[in-house]
């Protein structure tokens, strides 16, 4: 995945608002509502292998460069 890709992408849209950390002190959470805190770390030590760690290093761009909003674009409504 390329992150200057993803804005026009609806499967990865639909990937981004429905995954859910798998493992760890926020398992279970949304990936969007990971903490920067959380994911500056792994930013540091490395995010995993594979399609968890692409996301969660596009949803860690996302909120470092400030744009959270566009992540709450996204999000579903639990109503629906």
């Amino acid at each position: 995945m390329n992150i200057k890709g993803t804005y026009g992408d609806p499967e990865l849209f639909s990937k981004l608002a429905n995954y859910r950390m798998p493992f760890g002190k926020h398992s279970k959470i949304l990936l969007i509502d990971l903490p920067l805190t959380y994911l500056n770390w792994f930013s540091k030590k490395g995010f995993p292998q594979g399609e968890l760690g692409e996301l969660m290093r596009i949803v860690h761009e996302t909120k470092s460069d400030g744009m959270e909003h566009f992540l709450e674009r996204i999000r579903i409504d639990p109503a629906s």
